[in-house]
């Protein structure tokens, strides 16, 4: 096989130590190894990437294993052309992986160009793909405890859940306050309600009247005290993540005017994908990327199951999120395709369709750098009106109506 690479490296990284394998085409033709084994401390790292730069290394390579490889990344990204390589792609290479370790077959297949490279952010994009990431967790956090609120209500006989649609609003807190404070008058807990809320008085007093124990009281003092923990840390994160996206403000602004993309979710999508979209060849390679573009399984002409594989969970959350709410965005082109694929495949399904479109939509955004213009919900009537004609029609002779189609001059 021909040589891509001269003088490569191969890492096999583990958390207390990393094992290096440099490869050295000599002028004669035959290659040259050299193995080391270094500490991952900082100071045995730089030693490393010292050692490395003395061989004339160009290239390495290393297994995305964990968060193992970050630090080695972060470091050397500056000196050398790193590859990080997802380690089912390196099994599925044939060759005698049996018989060399890992750091050396690495360095191999770096060598003739067999290794094919993950996409890794630049450092900003990766800051801010951090603390979007934690803040995601951190809301996930809070509703869980919300939902252990539920579990306490449901357990003390209290309904508010019934007949207030979020317990955690102004009149929710009150109420919920009021009850770790003592009171068990539904008719006083009640009052507390506010604005609209106080149109339901006679519900709400309904609901608010059950058993509840000084058990309940001490376990939603806690829980109460867990969401303004955790509400006061996202707030908190919401200004740092502020800060960190303040340089890609027109690539944010942009993204925004796609339907169901708005504040937290163009956030995080920025800090899953970054604004440039050169790293990949078309729309289509980044939905693949994100796997939420069909499965391709395909056998003697037969085209089998086409499930989605699995892949950034982060991306595919944010974008199915935001495919949920263009989808109920009236007069879009989400909304029309969700209508469209419902009856057929169901709301599941519907809604990958609407993020694949979204995802694809994203991506012009960002490489064209222009706003999203949206098609409209009636775009795929206008797409094939007679088949539109012929479903409506369809629909009115089920329902026992005796149809006779007259064109006006308008649709002439």
């Amino acid at each position: 096989m021909d040589v891509m690479h001269p003088r490569v490296a191969g890492m096999d990284v583990h958390e207390a130590f990393v094992v290096v394998c440099c490869r050295i085409v000599q002028p004669d033709g035959q290659v040259r190894k050299i193995v080391q084994r270094y500490s991952t401390m900082t100071r045995d790292l730089l030693a490393m990437s010292d050692w490395l730069t003395e061989q004339q290394v160009t290239h390495l390579a290393m297994e995305s294993t964990g968060v193992f490889w970050k630090p080695i990344w972060n470091l050397l990204e500056d000196q050398f052309t790193i590859l990080l390589v997802n380690a089912r792609h390196v099994k599925q290479v044939p060759g005698r992986k049996r018989d060399v370790s890992d750091a050396e077959w690495l360095a191999q297949l770096l060598q003739h160009g067999l290794l094919q490279a993950s996409f890794v952010p630049p450092a900003p994009i990766r800051e801010l793909r951090d603390l979007t990431r934690h803040r995601t967790t951190l809301s996930q956090d809070r509703t869980r405890v919300v939902n252990r609120i539920h579990k306490v209500l449901e357990d003390a006989n209290l309904k508010l859940s019934a007949v207030a649609t979020d317990i955690m609003g102004v009149s929710g807190r009150a109420m919920l306050r009021a009850i770790v404070a003592g009171e068990t008058d539904p008719r006083r807990l009640a009052d507390l309600a506010q604005r609209r809320l106080r149109a339901k008085l006679p519900e709400l007093v309904e609901a608010l009247t059950g058993r509840v124990r000084p058990h309940h009281r001490v376990l939603l003092t806690t829980l109460l005290d867990q969401v303004t923990f955790l509400e006061q840390h996202i707030a908190d994160y919401d200004g740092h993540i502020a800060q960190a996206v303040a340089p890609f403000a027109p690539a944010l602004t942009r993204l925004q005017t796609i339907p169901g993309v708005k504040g937290r979710t163009a956030e995080n999508l920025l800090a899953e994908i970054g604004p440039d979209m050169s790293v990949f060849p078309s729309d289509a390679h980044l939905a693949s990327w994100a796997s939420l573009c069909p499965g391709h399984d395909e056998t003697g002409g037969k085209q089998r199951s086409g499930k989605t594989r699995k892949g950034n969970r982060w991306l595919r959350g944010v974008i199915v999120q935001a495919a949920w709410a263009a989808a109920r965005t009236k007069g879009t082109y989400a909304q029309g395709q969700f209508r469209r694929l419902v009856p057929r495949r169901g709301k599941k399904r519907a809604v990958v369709a609407v993020a694949h479109s979204l995802l694809i939509a994203v991506y012009h955004v960002l490489h064209h750098n222009v706003p999203y213009h949206d098609l409209g919900a009636d775009h795929f009537n206008r797409l094939a009106p007679q088949a539109a004609t012929r479903s409506l029609v369809k629909r009115l002779q089920r329902l026992g109506y005796d149809v006779t189609l007259q064109p006006t001059d308008t649709a002439a």
